[in-house]
C-alpha cells in the first residue's frame, strides 16, 4: 500500500471511530425515543413528556408546573415559554432529567424530539459493520447544477411523502462506466445524496446518504463512498429520512461505507 492510501486508510479509521462515538452518544440518534408531532396533540399533552405543548405561528408555547420537573436552559422551570426551534439534540433548551426535549419544525409543522440515553436502542447498540477503506471507491466527481431548484416527492421512514429539493447531478464512473445520482446542495454548498444500490437489502441497509465537499468552480469534486453513512433511521423507527428519489438506485452493489448495524 503506498504511503497516501496508508494515510487515507489511517483517515478513514479515525472518522469510523469518530461515527460510532457520535451515533452512540448519551444524546445520539440511538437515543432518540419519540417524535410527537404537536398536531397529533391538539390537547397539548405529549406521551410520556410533563407539560402542556402548543405550536402558535412561528413558536411553540410550553406551559407547566415546577412539580412537572422540567428544566430550562439548565434551571428548574414553571410557567410560561415561547420557543423556537433547536439545532439538535444536544442544544436542546429544554430537558427532564438526563433527556432532551428537542424542539423542530419540518415543513411548518412542529414537534417534540425526546432523546433518551436509556433508550433500548442505544443499551444494544453493537456497533456499526463497514467495510475497510479501499481506494477504489474514492473516485473523481463531477457536478452540474440543475437551472432552477426541483422538489420531487418522496415517501419517508414514517410512511408520509414530503418534499426533497435537488439542485442538480453528480456524475461519477464505477468500474469504467459513468453513473450519476440526483442531488442536494446544502446551505454550505456541499452534497448530499440519498441512495440505493444492488446491495440495499442484501448485505447493506436499504439505503443510505452520500456526502461530499463543495464541488469547485469546474463543478469537479471528490466522491468518497468509503464515507457512505447509514442514515438516521437506521438507529431509532422515530426518524423521518426520505427514501431515495427516482434515478437514484445504482444497479451497481456500493461495497464500501457503512453498510448496516452490527446485530451480534
Amino acid at each position: 500500500m503506498s504511503t497516501d492510501s496508508t494515510a487515507a486508510a489511517d483517515d478513514w479509521k479515525r472518522w469510523h471511530e469518530q461515527r460510532v462515538e457520535t451515533v452512540s452518544a448519551p444524546h445520539g440518534p440511538l437515543s432518540l425515543t419519540g417524535t410527537h408531532w404537536l398536531g397529533d396533540y391538539p390537547e397539548g399533552q405529549l406521551p410520556a413528556i410533563p407539560g402542556q405543548w402548543a405550536e402558535d405561528g412561528d413558536e411553540v408555547v410550553l406551559r407547566a408546573a415546577a412539580e412537572d420537573g422540567l428544566t430550562l436552559d439548565g434551571e428548574p422551570f414553571g410557567g410560561e415559554v415561547r420557543l423556537g426551534a433547536d439545532s439538535g439534540a444536544g442544544a436542546s433548551r429544554v430537558a427532564l432529567g438526563e433527556r432532551r426535549l428537542m424542539v423542530m419544525r419540518r415543513e411548518g409543522l412542529w414537534a417534540v424530539r425526546d432523546f433518551d440515553p436509556d433508550s433500548p436502542a442505544r443499551r444494544a447498540f453493537q456497533g456499526i459493520v463497514a467495510t475497510p477503506y479501499d481506494a477504489g471507491w474514492s473516485v473523481p466527481g463531477r457536478f452540474t447544477a440543475y437551472e432552477n431548484q426541483s422538489t420531487v416527492q418522496v415517501e419517508n421512514a414514517d410512511g408520509q411523502a414530503r418534499g426533497l429539493g435537488l439542485g442538480g447531478e453528480l456524475a461519477f464512473q464505477v468500474s469504467g462506466v459513468e453513473r450519476t445520482l440526483q442531488v442536494t446542495v446544502e446551505g454550505d454548498g456541499s452534497l448530499w445524496a440519498v441512495f440505493a444500490d444492488a446491495s440495499s437489502g442484501q448485505g447493506s441497509y436499504r439505503f443510505r446518504f452520500l456526502r461530499t465537499s463543495a464541488p469547485g468552480a469546474d463543478g469537479r469534486v471528490a466522491v468518497d463512498f468509503n464515507r457512505v453513512t447509514l442514515p438516521p433511521c437506521a438507529f431509532a423507527d422515530h426518524f423521518i429520512c426520505p427514501f431515495p428519489p427516482p434515478g437514484n438506485t445504482l444497479p451497481v452493489a456500493v461495497e464500501a461505507g457503512e453498510r448496516n448495524l452490527d446485530a451480534r
